[in-house]
């Protein structure tokens, strides 16, 4: 089992990371990913590219260096009504939104309770793909509230190697979250969140941990070429 796409990614775009578009496209290829999502933040991150960045995007062909290339952000969830810091007019212009809770870009302190409520109301909204790095300590919500709901929505449940490569004490939550979606058929993604080339399409601890607890492959979304061109003609995208 290995990825054939990586949904999850930044470009130097976001200025903590430090790779290109065409970079990230020529390491996909060398990796024989089928497709890469470009991610980059959204404004409220610090160092975040402009609206005017995303609404740019389209000038960028739908193959690059052989890979179809999603043009895609990662939305921050701005509030604990489950808002995200995306005007509505760009999110019909996106082909992929991860929508993610970040201490950096919300305000107050987090409680199961405020994140569960922040989760089931982003789950109403048509336009998000992917539930981004949910496996964080600080923002822990009732797992089989959001799952259950999440599924219900069609979401992706993203699961996040980096956890398993710099944010281990989240490894935990990551299996309990697996397991929820196991029990409840919701959809997920293995994902790098990769910030440079050397990451890219390398998912190999989380993908380890779902064939430890016997995850079903067919719900995973992006370990075959065939489910990944499924989901997007779900989505009305092209391949």
């Amino acid at each position: 089992m290995k990825l054939v796409a990586d949904l999850h990614t930044h470009t130097i775009a976001s200025t903590h990371a430090y790779a290109t578009i065409t970079e990230m496209a020529t390491q996909a290829q060398k990796l024989g990913l089928f497709a890469i999502a470009v991610t980059d933040h959204a404004r409220s991150m610090p160092g975040a590219p402009g609206p005017f960045y995303f609404e740019s995007l389209p000038v960028i062909p739908d193959y690059v260096e052989g890979v179809r290339l999603l043009k895609g952000i990662e939305a921050n969830i701005c509030d604990y009504d489950g808002n995200i810091d995306v005007e509505e007019s760009l999110q019909h212009s996106l082909d992929i939104i991860v929508a993610s809770l970040h201490t950096l870009t919300i305000d107050g302190e987090a409680t199961v309770e405020k994140c569960t409520n922040a989760y089931l109301n982003l789950a109403q909204n048509p336009n998000v793909n992917i539930i981004g790095h949910s496996g964080s300590d600080y923002f822990k919500y009732d797992y089989d509230t959001v799952i259950k709901e999440m599924a219900k929505q069609g979401k992706l449940i993203e699961i996040n190697d980096s956890a398993f490569r710099y944010n281990k004490s989240h490894k935990p939550n990551c299996i309990k979250i697996a397991e929820k979606c196991m029990k409840y058929g919701a959809r997920i993604c293995v994902d790098t969140d990769s910030h440079f080339t050397h990451t890219l399409g390398k998912a190999d601890k989380t993908l380890q941990m779902l064939k430890d607890i016997d995850f079903p492959e067919m719900l995973i979304v992006n370990t075959d070429v065939d489910r990944m061109k499924s989901y997007l003609d779900e989505c009305g995208l092209k391949y």
